[in-house]
């Protein structure tokens, strides 16, 4: 073992990695596990600038081919062999779209740029559906790499302009600082680009960076301060475990609690004189509490499987939860054990070996970026230096693409009808998508669907449960002479309720101004009947406790109360329409993998209907609605479910194209009793 090596790093990959597990397998004890990302980020930025820094210092050049060799060994080997292994799997349990979509996926993974194309799509990594994208975890080790081509320029740059740590020091803060303030900004106001974009990120590992370059001299002696610095660090980093959750802004200002755990762990156990004694052999666990900890050795052997434990445990858990959708905790367990087991096969028989594998270190003959001030920069870079880890890369993207072309070709006419039928807008997202507001415009958008003398009007009014009904309520209307006006707005409920948004990650005011002005507009029509429907909040207190469940129905059925009263004040009716089931996976997929696999959609896809139909916040919803005058309740909940299940594939036709949105074609079905209901 290298005399540099530090048991303490070697047990924060394991805290790092144990967080990131745990957090997705569904450990509600540590809510901010996925921090553990950000602990491996500051690790990464505090090695890498320490390695390149000496080298810098002791030779005024760079060696970039044997720095990049470095990580072609380390990273890889393991990653393609995982990410093949996962496409491999994908064939028997995705559906054939999913296999094609998530192939795209594999494709960037394997070049280390998935985070950008996450970005194309504007991915919310907290959002369910990335449950079933197993590559999504690539997206860290895409921003580490990317971190990697630009952070040895930043450190040459440093030492052109002249050579010694206080430049570093500022060279490395301007970034760092630059990163942070662009990061904190754009965590409300563009979320995916704060996470998942590498210079955004870039802050994470300048504190690392900055880190290597603090005097550690007067530390060395002092072993009460520096057990100090690292139990307090730990703390930082069990309380971001314990305290972050997905519902709060992150990274931002959040991610300073883990980041700035993370150093003062590092330094804790930094300094030559420590590295000397754990070379020896002669750790003092009284001085150094902290290091002793980290240095246990359950952590150090999790520590050495953390970058294969990181590349397994996310498919592992993908494939088991769309398997077993309802994953009891043996099950988890069990999934935990096959991944530990996997990550032990893949380090010992591909990472380590990988490492010194001699056909990816062709010997160069010291290609180098010089740093020497008074000298022009000398770069020697054979092509040849770069050809066994592009070829690794490039059999990565050429497999995942060969895969992508072949699920495409196994889309038959019954896949192909299901994907259509989740991808058909609502008649009013059809003649423009713009009627269902975004979350940051603010002035309703009134749309109009039928003749414009037509005898009578009616609005729709709500959020993306209300545009779902605009299908079948537009048809009937017209038949009845009666012209649609909508007003829509995504995750906006027509209830006067306060709510979080979890894709802003704050109080949703936008919802608040937009309701009361839609409110205005629509008793200022006259309109002959009001129609309404929300998101049921069944939905989010589900999970609550029973007092907080019911002091949050308490207080929706106020909401919801207040606008019907501002209704029917007006001498305006209105009719309530109950919002439709909650499913436990999302329908098209599900339904798309059961004809896959040769099997029926039901009961693989239904939804036990005391989880799904939320008849408690039903039965709340209608006492509301009779207690209003010229108000009335629409039930068709049973167009849904029967008597125990409620169902996502009805007469041949897709019912929902997520977990809780009518898919259109079957809307369409609903037009003749909703008709009934209303006219």
């Amino acid at each position: 073992m290298a005399a540099s090596f530090r048991p303490d790093i070697q047990g924060l990959r394991a805290l790092a990695v144990g967080g990131v597990v745990a957090y997705h397998f569904g450990l509600a004890g540590l809510p901010g596990g996925f921090a553990g990302v950000d602990i491996f980020f500051v690790i990464s930025g505090w090695l890498i600038t320490t390695h390149l820094m000496q080298e810098i210092g002791d030779t005024g050049r760079l060696d970039l081919w044997r720095f990049y060799a470095r990580r072609a060994r380390r990273l890889l080997p393991a990653a393609l062999f995982v990410i093949l292994a996962t496409l491999a799997a994908g064939y028997f349990i995705l559906s054939p779209q999913e296999q094609a979509l998530y192939s795209r996926g594999a494709m960037f993974a394997s070049a280390y740029a998935i985070n950008l194309w996450l970005l194309r799509w504007s991915f919310d990594y907290f959002a369910t559906d990335a449950t079933s994208n197993p590559f999504i975890h690539f997206w860290s080790l895409s921003v580490e790499e990317q971190f990697y081509l630009a952070w040895p320029a930043l450190l040459l740059l440093a030492a052109w302009l002249r050579p010694g740590r206080r430049t570093a020091v500022a060279v490395i803060g301007v970034a760092g600082l630059a990163s942070f303030v662009a990061c904190a900004w754009l965590t409300s106001t563009a979320p995916a680009w704060a996470f998942y974009f590498s210079p955004l990120r870039a802050w994470e590992f300048a504190a690392g960076g900055l880190a290597t370059l603090v005097p550690v001299t007067f530390l060395l002696h002092r072993p009460w301060l520096r057990a100090a610095l690292g139990w307090l660090g730990l703390a930082l980093i069990a309380a971001a475990y314990l305290w972050l959750s997905e519902d709060l802004p992150f990274p931002g200002y959040l991610a300073l609690l883990p980041v700035a755990g993370t150093v003062l762990v590092l330094l804790s156990g930094a300094g030559e004189e420590q590295a000397a004694m754990w070379a020896n052999g002669r750790t003092n666990w009284q001085a150094f509490g902290p290091v002793a900890a980290l240095s246990l050795p359950p952590l150090q052997w999790i520590g050495a499987l953390s970058y294969s434990l990181y590349l397994w445990h996310w498919p592992v858990i993908v494939y088991a939860q769309m398997l077993v959708p309802d994953l009891s905790a043996p099950q988890r367990l069990g999934c935990g054990a096959l991944a530990l087991t996997l990550s032990v096969f893949t380090y010992r028989l591909i990472e380590n070996p990988g490492r010194r594998a001699g056909w990816l270190t062709a010997d160069a003959r010291a290609p180098y970026f010089s740093a020497i001030p008074d000298a022009r920069p000398r770069l020697t870079f054979p092509a040849i230096a770069l050809a066994p880890a592009l070829a690794l890369t490039g059999a990565g993207v050429a497999m995942a693409y060969a895969n992508a072309h072949l699920a495409q070709r196994n889309i038959d006419p019954d896949q192909r009808g299901i994907e259509q039928a989740a991808e058909q807008p609502s008649i009013a997202r059809a003649v423009d998508k713009s009627c269902l507001l975004d979350f940051h415009t603010v002035t309703p958008k009134p749309c109009t669907f039928g003749a414009t003398d037509a005898a009578h009007t009616i609005v729709l009014f709500g959020d993306s449960h209300a545009d779902h009904w605009s299908t079948p309520l537009i048809e009937a209307a017209r038949r009845n002479d009666t012209r649609v006006v909508t007003y829509l707005k995504s995750s906006c409920r027509a209830s006067r309720l306060s709510t979080f948004n979890t894709v802003l990650k704050r109080d949703y005011t936008e919802c608040d101004a937009w309701r009361e002005q839609a409110i205005s507009d629509i008793i200022a029509r006259k309109p002959r009947l009001v129609v309404i429907s929300e998101f049921s909040i069944g939905n989010l207190t589900r999970d609550m406790p029973a007092a907080s469940r019911t002091a949050e129905t308490a207080r929706w059925q106020a909401g919801l109360r207040s606008t019907l009263q501002a209704f029917s004040r007006a001498g305006v009716e209105a009719a309530v329409i109950r919002d439709t089931p909650i499913n436990a996976s999302f329908a098209d997929s599900c339904v798309a993998r059961a004809l896959w696999w040769r099997e029926a959609p039901s009961p693989h896809c239904d939804t036990p209907r005391s989880e799904a139909a939320n008849d408690g916040a039903a039965a709340a919803e209608r006492a509301v609605v009779a207690s209003v005058p010229d108000t009335l309740y629409v039930d068709l909940t049973d167009r849904f479910c029967g008597r125990t299940a409620c169902h996502v594939f009805i007469g041949g036709k897709l019912v929902f194209r997520d977990r809780h949105h009518l898919a259109t074609a079957f809307a369409e079905t609903l037009e003749r009793p909703l008709e009934k209901a209303l006219f």
